[in-house]
């Protein structure tokens, strides 16, 4: 009751907060909403009349984004090594690159359509090669291979789309599953801060693609507008399911091929009535995820397990503010037994966690919300930067609740505070500073516990773009 509570008291506040009068948008600030998950969206580029998400190029453009992030912590890097009181205390640093994507959209004519990102995590991936060449080398010309960077480089998205009207078009390929607020609208100028909101991005893939067909398109008009997607692609597999994250690691891709033997069937509406307000919802229904698993035969002892996720989301923007608001909430049928399987063993080099027990959680639960504010607009044209303070709250727990058998980890219990600054100085060109603080093993809005406190300052610099059209 009580995280029921919260969610309501937080996405009421955020939207009354946001509820200013409905004004005209000036140039090169209006939000650009578009149908297609592979569009780089920059909600600071100048809306386009279209009839689809093509109408802005002739027949071919190529762009991408990009982030950067330094962080100064006061905390380990183990939570579970502090015994009863948490993460120890300890100053350390780090500095990244989250991820470069190409994006890149080509017409074979005005009806089928061509769409692909590549996306490269933490720098991407390395191989060196090298001969020994030197006359009497101890090495005698042996080939040498070493591997140098621990990032990923992924086809984030590769589709071919066919085009029929506005209210129905079909998409087959490696697409975004659109579930959630962040996985919508992943981009980096569509939220504050340095990083994606933390209670989606540890509950569920982040960025979310997978292998499948789907259908999507506007219908209504004026204050009844709506988009919408549905899909079916290649579901979780319950190998990478775990403790820390539940259902986030089962996203597929490690191996040649995904299994497709329990399909996802994933659904999102999205309401577009009213200037600067959108209003999402999605659901994600796997009937039995053990189907997907790379060694089914593991999971023979259990008779079924159906994975279900409801998200509810929004957004409303004017320009003077920004506010987003958003819940998640998912179910999976017995967790507990899925937890008792061991998918590898720790002598072997293995993605999937490891050990006799994963103590999967049978619900996961995240909500959030942020509100930034325009400063720029309270000070005449030119004399100040747009700069947006902004504050977010988050709420996660991967271990939410587990079968009648199963104890719950309370240190995986989060209620975090963000509060920074987002300067704008160029309206696809962002700098973020930003300074957070977590309460470990409490879902109160307020207050601590007696785990300590993990804060962090962040700086960070983004981009989001088509660098060129034709």
């Amino acid at each position: 009751m009580k995280a029921k509570r919260n969610i309501i008291i937080l996405t009421t506040a955020l939207f009354s907060l946001a509820a200013l009068p409905a004004l005209a948008a000036e140039p090169g600030t209006t939000e650009k909403e578009v149908a297609t998950a592979s569009e780089v969206k920059a909600e600071a580029q100048p809306k386009i009349k279209q009839t689809n998400y093509t109408d802005d190029y002739e027949k071919f453009r190529f762009g991408g984004y990009g982030e950067m992030v330094a962080s100064f912590m006061d905390y380990g890097k183990n939570r579970f090594s502090g015994a009863n009181y948490g993460n120890t205390r300890e100053h350390r640093s780090t500095i990244a690159i989250p991820r470069f994507v190409l994006a890149l959209d080509y017409k074979f004519n005005s009806k089928w359509v061509l769409g692909a990102e590549i996306e490269f995590e933490s720098g991407g991936v390395g191989m060196e090669q090298e001969m020994e060449s030197a006359p009497g080398g101890t090495e005698n010309m042996e080939y040498e291979r070493d591997m140098e960077k621990g990032g990923e480089v992924a086809l984030e998205q590769f589709h071919i789309t066919r085009l029929i009207n506005p209210a129905f078009n079909v998409r087959v390929g490696h697409m975004i599953v659109p579930l959630g607020l962040t996985n919508s609208h992943h981009e980096p100028i569509n939220f504050f801060g340095t990083s994606r909101p933390e209670g989606e991005t540890t509950i569920l893939p982040s960025t979310w693609h997978e292998t499948g067909v789907s259908v999507f398109g506007t219908f209504g008009k004026g204050y009844a507008t709506f988009d919408y997607q549905a899909m079916v692609v290649a579901g979780l597999n319950p190998d990478g399911f775990g403790m820390l994250n539940w259902v986030q690691g089962g996203k597929q891709g490690l191996f040649e091929s995904d299994n497709f033997s329990s399909p996802a069937y994933v659904a999102r509406l999205d309401y577009k009535g009213v200037p600067g307000l959108r209003l999402g919802a999605s659901a994600y229904y796997c009937h039995d995820v053990l189907k997907n698993a790379d060694k089914s035969w593991k999971y023979s002892s259990i008779s079924r397990s159906a994975l279900k996720i409801f998200s509810f989301d929004g957004q409303y923007k004017n320009p003077y503010v920004t506010a987003r608001a958003n819940v998640i909430w998912g179910n999976l049928d017995n967790a507990s037994a899925i937890g008792n399987v061991v998918t590898g063993n720790k002598s072997n080099t293995n993605s999937y966690p490891t050990g006799v027990r994963r103590h999967v959680a049978k619900t996961a639960l995240c909500y959030g919300g942020e509100l930034g504010v325009n400063v720029s607009k309270f000070f005449k044209k030119g004399k100040c930067p747009v700069i947006y303070p902004f504050v977010r709250y988050d709420y996660y727990n991967p271990q939410q609740k587990g079968d009648d058998n199963q104890t719950m980890q309370n240190i995986l219990q989060v209620s975090k505070w963000t509060a920074g600054v987002n300067w704008y100085a160029l309206p696809n060109l962002v700098v973020k500073a930003d300074y957070t603080t977590r309460q470990i093993g409490t879902q109160k809005v307020f207050g601590t516990t007696k785990f300590n406190s993990e804060n962090e300052l962040s700086f960070g610099i983004a981009y989001i773009g088509w660098f060129t059209k034709r």
